[in-house]
């Protein structure tokens, strides 16, 4: 069978993926990258001002208006969570059949409009349940993006795109406190309504504009996108070839076999964990920006210990940073994370491996919290300054883990949408409750057993990051050995390729191949490959 031997790449293509590749489909992947990543990123971005203002109203006069006493605050936000995790994994379920330019936007549509009724608001069990409305809506969002991103790039581009989009997250806490502040400062007491309510309308004010440009120019997916003002039949059927050259498979019936083969190969059980313990070592939440839940549970994280640290100079009659600069000096670990999600992304797509900047950032963590677990609070002061700013330096790590599940389960669309779900929900379950054991308020800013514990569950993320690719190659391995060992006449599209990353490579025209992945090795357990009919 003749080699595979992959044209060289200009230095350009290093630079933007497109850059190399021929004119039309360079064309179709601007327009695809402007509508899809446009449309993400505001969406994000909005997604946490409507998360993060019930945070903001609360201390604006929400408590004293409403009456709100005790861990009422704690039920609301746990009443969000329980939304959010409840819709993830039927939400993605559903858009493999719905079409994600109707289901995606529509709900944003819904989430704003719940938003504002937050606004109208007279007790605390209105907002119990509304907030949980809010949260099954917003749950909708962020797995159903990086399922659509995964349906239209290939390897060598996938990474950028998914921390892209992703950096929107660490952008919002670096903008919505201004806006927020200014929302309440400029319209407390107009037509009557107190500042708090402001803040619910104005978010959902700025979040119905972007769902209504979501109606416009968000995609579906390649084999349901039609015509339009973006695309033109030519440029969709350039989408349906990329993913056919790399076995990204598009959907297909929901059947017995197929729902129990989401539990029988090791893809959900190495992904998710590791999805789980990226988000749990970099003291953020799944979607890094998403820090509502956090601040209601005790404030806790290694990112946040921070703030207390900051706050901890000031004493009674002393105060050494104001409460402007105690919320602005840290925004710096946001900055740190956006810069290292963008390397991250740019790194791994050119090397075409997603596990180098996991192993290196898992590192680079372990290091940081033992050297904030080790160093005096007071007496190296510039050394704890600068290593807290590196606390979230694998934050950008989870839109990487999101791509790496699109390219290794692509070989079956509706497991690819559950498993990325699933990695997303999971991580959110366990957020809920493992930082408030591990980083209590009462033991901020010293946190000595939350850093140690952050530096153990680094080192275990790499251990899975490892572990993924170690039986990613082993099945690229098996699938090699079995194309060999195939007769051309008999070579169909169910014979594959070593890495969906080296798709792009010249390919013999009377040979269709497609990615390697555990398509040919249905369940755990078998040592013989069988082919999936």
């Amino acid at each position: 069978m003749p080699s595979h031997v992959s044209k060289p790449r200009p230095w350009t293509s290093y630079i933007w993926d497109t850059w190399d590749k021929p004119a039309a489909e360079r064309r179709f992947l601007f327009k695809l990258d402007a509508c899809l990543l446009t449309y993400a990123a505001l969406s994000y971005f909005s997604k946490y001002l409507d998360q993060q203002n019930i945070t903001n109203a609360y201390v604006s006069g929400m408590q004293e208006d409403l009456g709100l006493h005790g861990n009422q605050l704690n039920y609301i936000t746990t009443a969000w969570t329980c939304g959010y995790v409840i819709g993830q994994i039927p939400s993605n379920m559903l858009i493999t059949r719905i079409r994600p330019s109707i289901w995606i936007p529509t709900m944003e549509v819904l989430w704003s409009v719940l938003t504002m009724v937050l606004a109208s608001a007279k007790n605390f069990e209105t907002l119990v349940v509304v907030r949980f409305f809010v949260g099954l809506a917003e749950s909708t969002f962020y797995p159903a993006i990086q399922y659509v991103i995964g349906s239209w790039y290939k390897g060598d581009e996938l990474g950028k795109r998914a921390c892209i989009f992703h950096t929107a997250s660490a952008l919002g806490p670096m903008f919505s406190g201004f806006l927020q502040t200014g929302a309440y400062n400029g319209l407390n007491g107009v037509y009557g309504l107190a500042g708090w309510k402001w803040l619910f309308i104005i978010d959902g004010i700025i979040t119905i504009p972007i769902a209504l440009l979501g109606y416009l120019i968000m995609p579906d997916l390649p084999t349901t996108t039609q015509p339009s003002i973006f695309y033109t039949q030519e440029q969709i059927d350039i989408g349906k070839r990329r993913m056919a050259e790399i076995g990204r498979k598009p959907p297909a019936p929901f059947t017995r076999k197929k729902i129990l083969g989401f539990f029988t190969t090791w893809h959900i059980y190495c992904l998710v964990p590791l999805y789980i313990l990226v988000s749990a070592g970099a003291s953020t939440p799944d979607e890094p920006g998403d820090l509502s839940c956090w601040q209601f549970n005790n404030g806790t994280g290694a990112t946040n210990s921070m703030i207390f640290w900051l706050k901890s100079f000031n004493k009674p009659g002393h105060q050494v940073y104001t409460v402007g600069q105690i919320n602005t000096y840290p925004l710096g670990i946001q900055a740190v994370q956006v810069v290292t999600t963008l390397i991250y992304a740019w790194w791994s797509d050119i090397v075409r491996a997603r596990w180098p900047p996991m192993i290196f950032a898992g590192t680079w963590s372990m290091i940081t919290c033992i050297v904030l677990a080790a160093t005096p609070l007071y007496t190296h002061i510039t050394r704890r300054w600068i290593f807290y700013y590196f606390t979230s330096c694998t934050g950008g790590l989870s839109g990487l883990i999101l791509a790496w599940a699109n390219e290794l389960t692509g070989h079956d669309n509706e497991k690819r949408s559950f498993v990325v779900a699933s990695c997303n929900m999971f991580a959110y379950v366990m957020q809920a409750w493992l930082p408030i054991v591990i980083f209590p308020q009462v033991e901020q800013p010293r946190v000595f057993k939350g850093n140690i514990a952050t530096a153990c569950i680094n080192f275990s993320m790499m251990v899975f990051a490892m572990a993924t690719y170690y039986l990613s190659r082993r099945d690229q391995r098996r699938a090699r050995k079995l194309r060999e060992s195939t007769p051309v006449s008999e070579v169909s599209e169910e014979i594959v390729l070593e890495d969906e990353l080296d798709a792009d490579c010249k390919k013999p025209k009377d040979l269709q191949v497609i990615e390697a992945s555990e398509t040919v090795f249905p369940t755990l357990g078998h040592r013989n490959p069988v082919l999936n009919t």
